[in-house]
């Protein structure tokens, strides 16, 4: 499917998830995780020694089925599951927090897929591009805010892509009506399916993808320069 610029479609401003977009997210994840566990080694021992990278995860795991109403705030997870491993080892429950500022810290060195940064840059000089992602990347502290009107996460809004509310909130900051707006990500249900069926336009980032034909409902490429030759940016 073409992407088009013409008057009933135009494109005033772009929404663009971030985890598996912009970078791969599962080596920043296990970064973290390392990082957290080098710091219980030093703070928590016993909790340490209790729980290896594996055990951690499980735990992680555990807590997200436990609540899903915190479905929408990955950082809320993450510190109840470090509340759990501390009270499990018999460690102080006060670490909680700086255990997570050194998780949340290390989970925001990415890094960046070879065309992320130069399509970015290109599409962020012809739209404002808000970043909407259901995670918990810090694009200011990631080092690329400025190529962003701003942000929108799940935990701001209560919910998360693909419900239609996420969606309508991001076209609300950016003042554009949905169908103005082209959301950009690598997920087919989460971003595709949800920027459509909240009116939005959408991009589908397959990358790693084979190269069979998909019958998808929008434009699909391999990569974001690919999307940027696409809108001529």
């Amino acid at each position: 499917m073409v992407l088009t610029t013409s008057p009933e479609t135009r494109i005033r401003a772009l929404t663009l998830d971030l985890d598996d977009t912009l970078w791969p997210i599962w080596p920043a994840i296990e970064r973290a995780e390392t990082a957290l566990r080098d710091w219980l080694a030093r703070h928590a021992p016993r909790t340490a020694a209790r729980f290896d990278r594996a055990a951690m995860r499980t735990v992680r795991e555990a807590v997200a089925a436990e609540h899903p109403t915190l479905a929408h705030d990955l950082s809320a997870q993450r510190r109840l599951a470090i509340a759990r491993m501390l009270a499990a080892g018999g460690d102080d429950p006060g670490l909680v927090e700086p255990a997570f500022d050194v998780f949340f810290a290390a989970r925001q060195q990415v890094d960046f897929y070879e065309d992320a940064l130069p399509a970015l840059r290109r599409l962020a000089a012809r739209w404002p591009v808000l970043a909407l992602s259901n995670g918990n990347a810090d694009i200011e502290r990631i080092g690329v805010g400025q190529c962003f009107v701003g942000s929108l996460g799940a935990r701001e809004v209560g919910v998360g892509k693909p419900d239609a509310r996420i969606f309508a909130a991001a076209c609300e900051r950016l003042g554009c009506a949905p169908g103005e707006v082209l959301h950009i990500g690598d997920d087919l249900r989460l971003d595709v399916q949800g920027a459509l069926a909240a009116g939005l336009q959408a991009a589908w980032i397959r990358r790693g993808a084979d190269a069979a034909p998909v019958d998808a409902p929008c434009w699909h490429g391999p990569d974001l320069g690919a999307l940027a030759d696409a809108l001529g940016a």
